[in-house]
């Protein structure tokens, strides 16, 4: 008898159309994330000029209507003043950051004056004094930095560095935590979050603080208290995308809190120098609002510092809680689903 021989194996498609999912996918990720943050951050910083810098002016009415007019044609929309009736009373703004700087008129004797804080960033004296330099003569202004930054900040981006450090491990955080338990139960996810917050944010405020570079000359625990709650509002963000955004959740959580977060922070630049659909974002993502509340509680008088813990608290606690209300949500699904099943009559047997 003879046995059939087997019928011959089909010939790999080594050349079937389209890419395989694996080539694919990081290629397209890779080039969307590289491609927005080339984008956003040359459109926010490629010429860097200020819109409506908020700034003080001391001085008579007259002689304060010369200085807008002059500006309102070498500079217009650069500079918004705010009139006050006295230089201590511009150096305190200035102190609190109410405004960037303050231009003193001259008056009984004296040259003009410019105050401002050089914990700003070089960028914010620099346009100061070209703006009000070219009023006065750059020979008759003289110049005061009335909040110096500390000895470990000589350039004042030791903030940003230190707000993108800890926004990159947030995101990290949330990233990998959903990769590895995308279900986790609240306790444990809870907990999660906790040790990663108060370990990654006080790490981090030993070494930029006066503990370690003395690039955050504020008090240590208010410090503390800011990377903390940046750490957990960024990891408790990251894993409320990745929950909403499913397989695009990488790279709605690289956008919103990797590019635009740091892009606004006001770290590199204030927000007043960024575009106008760009601006708002600085007052509500979390860097933007870590970074404002570490410049205020190490040089301004705690400038943005409360406002800061309240919103980043919400953060945390909004995020985790939808994650949480989605997983709920996803389990009575799946309880209903299975009830449905089983109520099924079960098929007859065959004869």
């Amino acid at each position: 008898m003879t046995v059939p021989s087997p019928p011959p194996a089909p010939a790999a498609h080594h050349g079937r159309a389209g890419v395989p999912p694996v080539i694919l996918v990081p290629t397209l990720v890779g080039l969307v994330i590289g491609t927005l943050f080339v984008t956003i951050f040359l459109a926010a910083f490629h010429t860097p000029e200020p819109h409506d810098l908020p700034v003080g002016i001391v001085g008579p009415a007259g002689q304060v209507e010369g200085v807008e007019r002059a500006l309102a044609a070498t500079a217009p929309g650069t500079i918004a003043f705010t009139g006050y009736a006295s230089a201590a009373a511009a150096r305190d703004a200035v102190e609190h950051r109410r405004v960037y700087g303050a231009y003193v008129l001259p008056g009984q004797g004296t040259d003009a004056r410019l105050l401002y804080a050089g914990a700003n960033g070089p960028a914010v004296t620099s346009t100061l004094e070209g703006v009000f330099g070219a009023v006065t003569g750059p020979a008759a202004l003289r110049t005061q930095d009335v909040v110096p930054t500390s000895s470990g900040d000589t350039r004042g981006l030791s903030v940003f560095y230190a707000g993108f450090g800890l926004v990159l491990a947030g995101y990290l955080f949330g990233l990998i935590s959903f990769q590895m338990a995308p279900r986790l139960h609240l306790r444990a996810r809870l907990l999660s979050l906790a040790a990663f917050s108060v370990l990654g944010g006080a790490t981090a405020a030993l070494i930029a603080g006066r503990t370690g570079f003395g690039a955050l000359p504020g008090d240590l625990a208010a410090v503390m208290a800011v990377t903390i709650l940046l750490a957990m509002a960024v990891g408790s963000a990251t894993l409320l995308l990745m929950r909403v955004g499913g397989p695009a959740g990488t790279l709605l959580s690289s956008l919103v809190l990797l590019i635009l977060g740091n892009a606004t922070s006001g770290g590199i630049l204030p927000p007043a120098y960024l575009p106008g659909w760009l601006r708002p974002l600085s007052d509500v993502l979390p860097v933007g609002l870590g970074v404002r509340a570490l410049q205020g509680v190490s040089y301004f008088g705690g400038d943005g510092y409360a406002r800061g813990l309240v919103l980043l608290v919400v953060w945390a606690v909004a995020g985790i809680a939808a994650v949480h209300a989605l997983d709920v949500a996803a389990r009575r699904r799946g309880r209903v689903g299975a009830g449905k099943g089983l109520a099924r009559p079960a098929p007859a047997a065959p004869h």
